[in-house]
């Protein structure tokens, strides 16, 4: 055996102490999700407390998070938040590690409603953060009827008053759920008849665009508007007699999950934090930030009164709602053409 000099044999003792006394813990977290995810005060307090240095890496699309990852090969990041949808993907593709709950302390806190979907059904890969559920928010004092289904949007009176997001699948979906169909049908023939009833839509259709669609109500640009729940939320603080409407076909929703890549550098990081957000009062700061449905139930009672009826779905709808999936690719298709001619019968 090579002898080695007494300096490194020095060093390599102080190294082993350090290890042994906690110093060999994670000093990084690499997390990889959109924009704006987190209240600063979260990031920075974690970081105090747990010796831990964030680094915030962004993404724009779930496809260029997937992307990345895959290159990758599930390694270089530590925690990444997505939809439900790009997960599957993931989890199908071996790129992300089953959770060791044992380190999670406070796993218990999350509402069950969201656990045991499609993309996770035995919950073994990830932790929810925050649900959107796609409503309806309309001026009371331009519309001259209540709304209570996305059939109503239909309605004569409503013509070029209507804004829609752009997402192809939830506008699609819609008009699906009009006709009784599921959102995640692969049948061509019924969605193409949702697509001849989306068609009878487009003279109501004022705006199809994804963001600022609560600020396009608040001005009284449109005065009926299908949204994301965080445009809900932002679009209520500013007009609290805005009506808010869950459609009485049913409700199509989404959830965002927390997942460790199978590869991650410092996984421990990932579960110290995962933890840390998922704390009751934490949590409710959390949801308050971001504008989500709360998928922490232990946080429900510390979320603030003026944002409870936002950020917390009515129990009574619950039982009433259905996640958008992948589908084949046949009616993946069907959809885009759908969708195109749509906008184009829009004028968008």
């Amino acid at each position: 055996m090579k002898k080695l000099p007494v300096l490194a044999i020095a060093l390599a003792l102080l190294a082993a102490l350090l290890s042994s006394c906690g110093g060999g813990g994670p000093k990084n977290l690499n997390i990889f999700t959109w924009e704006g995810m987190f209240p600063p005060e979260i990031l920075e307090s974690f970081e105090k407390e747990s010796g831990i240095k964030i680094n915030y890496l962004n993404f724009d699309y779930d496809e260029t998070m997937l992307a990345k990852l895959e290159a990758a090969n599930g390694g270089d990041y530590d925690l990444v938040i997505a939809d439900d949808y790009i997960i599957e993907t993931a989890i199908q593709e071996n790129l992300v590690k089953k959770l060791d709950k044992s380190k999670i302390a406070n796993y218990g806190n999350i509402n069950p409603v969201y656990q045991g979907q499609f993309y996770d059904p035995d919950d073994v890969y990830t932790v929810p953060y925050g649900a959107g559920v796609q409503t309806i928010v309309y001026d009371p004092g331009k519309v001259g009827f209540e709304i209570r289904a996305y059939a109503d949007l239909w309605d004569a009176s409503l013509s070029k008053s209507v804004g829609v997001i752009g997402n192809y699948r939830v506008i699609n979906g819609m008009a699906l759920k009009v006709l009784g169909e599921s959102y995640n049908t692969n049948d061509p023939d019924a969605i193409g008849r949702a697509g001849a009833k989306l068609n009878e839509l487009a003279p109501n259709i004022r705006l199809i665009k994804d963001d600022g669609l609560d600020n396009d109500i608040v001005s009284g640009e449109v005065s009926a508007a299908v949204m994301y729940t965080s445009q809900v939320t932002l679009a209520k603080l500013a007009r609290p007699e805005l009506k808010v409407v869950y459609p009485a076909e049913g409700i199509g929703f989404g959830i965002m999950g927390a997942f460790i890549p199978d590869k991650a550098p410092n996984p421990d990081a990932a579960y110290q934090f995962l933890n840390y957000i998922l704390d009751a009062q934490r949590g409710a700061q959390c949801f308050e930030y971001l504008g989500y449905y709360s998928t922490n139930k232990a946080a429900d009672e510390y979320i603030s009164e003026e944002l409870r009826e936002f950020l917390i779905i009515p129990e009574e709808f619950t039982s009433n709602m259905e996640m958008i999936q992948n589908i084949e690719a046949e009616a993946e298709s069907e959809h885009g053409l759908i969708w195109t001619e749509f906008r184009t019968l829009c004028g968008q």
